[in-house]
């Protein structure tokens, strides 16, 4: 398996258990639309949460979050339309990135409400 694969499957195991640490009840993991790919969906305090996850090794070549741009969110929002086409009734949508440095420990940081 290739580095940069490994480094997102142990970012996404990683994300799980920090997020049901903290309060987030996990809906569903790598769901696909079509193209479009969604990491974590999960609800906390009646909020829907979609969540893109983006680890790194270590911040040589910047922050895990600074890969997420304008595009990456509007595909994540297009694969979340489909989620919400199958699942309705959620009243308030949320679209979060949670960014993972890995090493020495890994570092959490997540930003909330991220809107185009």
């Amino acid at each position: 398996m290739r580095p940069h694969i490994q480094t997102g499957k142990k970012g996404e195991e990683l994300a799980i258990e920090w997020l049901k640490a903290n309060g987030y009840a996990i809906l569903s993991r790598n769901w696909r639309y079509g193209r479009h790919e969604i990491d974590i969906i999960a609800s906390k305090q009646k909020i829907l949460h979609i969540i893109e996850v983006k680890s790194r090794r270590s911040t040589t070549y910047g922050q895990p979050e600074e890969s997420v741009g304008r595009k990456k969110i509007q595909h994540i929002m297009q694969g979340a339309s489909g989620w919400l086409l199958k699942f309705p009734g959620h009243k308030r949508i949320q679209y979060d990135v949670l960014s993972i440095v890995l090493s020495p420990e890994p570092e959490f940081f997540l930003i909330e409400d991220v809107c185009l």
